[in-house]
């Protein structure tokens, strides 16, 4: 019998699992999760807590509820891994043998790696979102915070979502105006970025949506410090943003087992081939998700979109063939802008953000880089694997690239 051990029980380990396991007979494959946490976190939810559109029920169930009957879990951390033998070394010491191994562990937010992000303002007039406890505490300072200078701050790329940040700032800019204080609020969006987004279609568009809200963006904006006791930012160019409350997003991390193991760049990701998630140095290793180096969002829907290309991959993997399935980089995204509207972009590797209909040339009905109200409700609509081109404005994507 062979085995394939997962590490990380989030959106990317749980669907390879799903995904795997009917295909997969039981009596030839054992196929294993390993796990330190004992919930699954549904961390798209995190970033309306703040509003109170979410409570933490809503967005916190067991992990063994998303997983397969004929799945191992071990709620266990992990120590390293030995590629080289062939192991997960547990906590404690147990030795996990495997044949293939996928790494799944995601991204985490570290605010110890900026010097005074987790001063004495921490968690008072210094906040994150990207944690469910950050979200909570935050939720609860908004309920009663009177107004003020609020920045909204990118520490650097790559995190998690990417668009998550600019939602922020865009709903807060809703939650003021519902609440009648909007005029006591001065919202900053900092950014490292040259723009709003990474891309210069989109990055257009978005700031457009910050100018029409008159929320002020602060870019190339490369944070050294955070100054507790004058309550600012401070970048490497000594450039000060002042702030009465701050809601950051820490730089994000892959595990300290992979920095344990060697198989990791600088921010412990593991490099992997951007179509096939094989690790670089070791055939029979994967990673998936947010966990990868890869050059495309750390985001839900690329998960999902990998996934399908590794499934069918490890299928023919499984057969002793070879893989023939190439991943695209395919990204698909809304973007909820407040009073009940939403933008979907939709790209890939080579091809950026543009205007048009999706998923169907001319009827939509969801409009790509457009406030609409239809894209904020939603449509169970088929999204493909690998981006279409059809229903995309062309034309400005040329006009970009002269």
């Amino acid at each position: 019998m062979k085995r394939l051990v997962v590490l990380g029980s989030g959106t990317a380990g749980t669907t390879v699992v799903n995904k795997l396991r009917p295909r997969l007979a039981p009596e030839d494959w054992e196929i294993v999760v390993v796990d330190g946490a004992s919930e699954h976190h549904y961390q798209p939810g995190y970033l309306f807590v703040p509003f109170g559109r979410y409570d933490p029920a809503d967005i916190v169930k067991p992990i063994q509820k998303f997983l397969p009957k004929d799945v191992a879990f071990r709620q266990v951390a992990v120590e390293l891994i030995d590629p080289g033998r062939n192991v997960v070394v547990l906590e404690g010491g147990e030795e996990l043998v495997y044949d293939y191994l996928v790494i799944a562990t995601g991204a985490t937010a570290r605010p110890d790696q900026t010097p005074g992000m987790l001063g004495e303002e921490w968690r008072k007039s210094v906040f994150d979102f990207y944690t469910l406890d950050g979200a909570t505490a935050l939720a609860e300072r908004l309920e009663n915070w009177e107004g003020g200078r609020l920045v909204v701050h990118i520490t650097e790329m790559p995190i998690k979502c990417p668009v998550a940040p600019l939602e922020f700032v865009l709903l807060a800019d809703s939650f003021f105006k519902e609440r009648g204080m909007r005029d006591r609020v001065e919202l900053v969006y900092v950014t490292p970025l040259e723009g709003a987004f990474t891309k210069p279609v989109a990055a257009g568009r978005l700031g457009a949506m910050l100018d029409d809200r008159q929320i002020t963006m602060e870019s190339d904006f490369y944070i050294e410090r955070v100054d507790n006791e004058k309550k600012t930012l401070v970048s490497y160019d000594e450039r000060e943003i002042p702030f009465d409350l701050l809601v950051t997003v820490p730089v994000n991390m892959g595990a300290e087992f992979i920095a344990r193991s060697g198989m990791g760049n600088e921010l412990n990701y593991v490099p992997v081939d951007k179509e096939t998630f094989v690790s670089s140095q070791w055939p029979n290793v994967f990673a998936i998700g947010d966990a990868a180096d890869l050059p495309t969002s750390k985001a839900g829907s690329v998960a999902h979109f990998a996934i399908d290309v590794f499934t069918e991959n490890f299928m023919e993997l499984a057969r002793g063939e070879e893989m023939t399935h190439r991943f695209d980089g395919h990204t698909n995204c809304f973007v909820e802008s407040g009073d009940g509207k939403a933008m979907l972009i939709d790209f890939n590797y080579e091809v950026q953000p543009l205007p048009g209909k999706y998923p169907y040339p001319v009827v939509g009905p969801m409009s790509l880089l457009e406030e609409t109200s239809i894209n904020h409700l939603g449509r169970k609509l088929p999204v493909p694997t690998l981006m279409s081109m059809a229903g995309k404005d062309t034309n400005m994507d040329t006009e970009v690239k002269v």
